[in-house]
């Protein structure tokens, strides 16, 4: 009876399952295509030569003094820096 019940479950299982083969053979496209907000911001100035489109890279600090200041590149007039002493 088990074999019996096992053999229907098997063939039924197998009439409900269809393969698409366009489905599996299509690419996917282009990520920029997919991507939105900040993703995709990235990625269009990456594709343009920005490998910093977010000013996060570290700066070395140089020595500090009034003659030569270590200078910190900002959009705004007030910055917050982290230091990243040795």
């Amino acid at each position: 009876m088990a074999s019996i019940c096992g053999r229907f479950a098997l063939r039924a299982a197998r009439q409900n399952v269809t393969y698409t083969p366009v489905r599996f053979c299509k690419m996917m496209s282009d990520p920029v295509e997919h991507a939105t907000g900040i993703e995709k911001r990235e990625l269009l100035a990456k594709q343009a030569g920005n490998d910093n489109p977010f000013d996060m890279k570290v700066f070395k600090r140089g020595a500090g003094t009034k003659e030569k200041p270590n200078q910190i590149p900002s959009a705004f007039e007030a910055r917050i820096v982290g230091c990243i002493c040795k």
